[in-house]
């Protein structure tokens, strides 16, 4: 096929990583709408942004005709799955696992359309928690060897340190969804982030051998790294969450406003809908002309998650904070109480602590050391030193550390 389609939209991209069969796959798509689905263990009450690619994944297919089956994972999120995992995930309870299920819904929502049955969302506990042991081994199990599933890399890298029974059935679980999918939804196709190929390859091989069928077919998704390889999402407060409560629209923002000159045009590609004819642009720009680009990128993924208008209070808080105008109510706050303060003052260290901008006094100590935190524009040289009555007359005071995280302390 000749003719342009969402295939071709997520190759341009960069997206794509491993398909099981690319020209099938893109004529498929380029032929008539595509029930497809990509399921999200509930394992925590937040999605991250390594969810939110998949999200775009979604997006993107959804936008060409597609129809998205997303599967919240409330029943094999109950068993764990140990791709990347050197030791076995917690067990959670049912009340935990629905929690966080309904927390990814609300999240989903903001980027893809569950409305008029554009789109599906499905809990897979609805008919894994009701199948027979017994009838499910004989039915599912005996399509599975045990020497072709330990050649898989999710399951050797586990080996030497211990891979529990029911962690093994893992992979029989996630197959047998796509089974269902495949002949309740006319579903041919799953996706995944790469790191979930043997458990795609797992549902199709199941689909062939109890159907007879081989018009299922699967593809992956790179992974969110760094230019060196390494997976983006942590900061020191933690992982970079979807949810407002978590990770605040401001610091969602600089996250991205932040993000390594390397890195900056491969997330434009992959987590916005800025066209490719814009980002060729954007990849000419040398040096302090990708700030600019940075600044776009930040609001555009702040504004799929978070909406415009929080987008557009975490640019102005940005441009206010590098612009030299400090005071501004989109900055992160943190209240110090009357309580906190010891004749009226309060060590700087103690405020970054309370803040959770570094994690201990030690942490503070070394920053502090090496010239890296600032009061109102004026650099901390003592580990000792403190934030004085007469610095809070003005109600706040402005901390920053290194050149690009401010945070702003009003004096309750």
């Amino acid at each position: 096929m000749s003719e342009r389609n969402v295939y071709d939209i997520l190759e341009e991209r960069g997206m794509i990583a491993q398909t099981t069969d690319s020209e099938a796959i893109r004529k498929l798509l380029g032929e008539k709408k595509v029930t497809f689905y990509i399921g999200f263990d509930p394992t925590g009450d937040s999605l991250h942004i390594g969810h939110f690619l998949q999200l775009m994944v979604i997006a993107h297919m959804q936008r060409a005709g597609h129809r998205p089956i997303a599967i919240l994972g409330g029943g094999t999120a109950m068993v764990g799955d140990p791709t990347g995992k050197t030791d076995m995930r917690k067990m959670m309870t049912p009340e935990t696992i629905q929690h966080n299920a309904d927390c990814f819904k609300s999240q989903m929502k903001n980027i893809v359309d569950f409305s008029d049955g554009k789109g599906l969302m499905i809990n897979n506990g609805d008919w894994l928690t009701k199948l027979n042991y017994i009838d499910f081994l004989r039915e599912v199990g005996v399509h599975f060897t045990v020497n072709r599933m330990l050649t898989f890399e999710c399951f050797k890298t586990r080996l030497e340190r211990g891979l529990s029974f029911i962690e093994f059935n893992y992979m029989l679980m996630q197959s047998y969804d796509f089974l269902k999918l495949y002949q309740d939804y006319d579903c041919h196709l799953e996706l995944g982030g790469d790191d979930q190929w043997a458990n795609i390859i797992g549902g199709i091989e199941l689909i062939r051998r109890k159907l007879g069928k081989d018009d299922a077919y699967g593809m992956t998704f790179k992974l969110l790294t760094t230019s060196d390889g390494r997976k983006m999402g942590k900061t020191e407060k933690g992982a970079v969450w979807l949810d407002p409560n978590k990770t605040s629209p401001y610091d969602f923002f600089q996250y991205w406003r932040n993000i390594g000159d390397a890195d900056v045009i491969n997330c434009m590609k992959m987590l916005t809908f800025v066209p490719m004819e814009e980002i060729r642009e954007m990849e000419k720009c040398e040096g302090s002309q990708l700030n600019a680009v940075k600044e776009r990128l930040a609001y555009e993924v702040t504004k799929l998650i978070h909406g415009q208008d929080e987008a557009d209070k975490a640019l102005k808080a940005a441009k206010a904070v590098f612009g030299g105008g400090k005071n501004d109510e989109n900055m992160p706050t943190t209240d110090v109480t009357a309580e906190m303060l010891s004749d009226g003052e309060i060590a700087v260290a103690e405020l970054l602590v309370a803040a959770g901008i570094v994690a201990s006094k030690g942490q503070a100590k070394r920053l502090i050391e090496q010239g890296a935190i600032a009061v109102d524009g004026e650099k901390v040289t003592g580990f000792a030193d403190t934030v004085k009555p007469e610095q809070f007359e003005k109600g706040y005071v402005i901390i920053k550390k290194g050149k690009k995280i401010f945070h702003k302390f009003v004096k309750a």
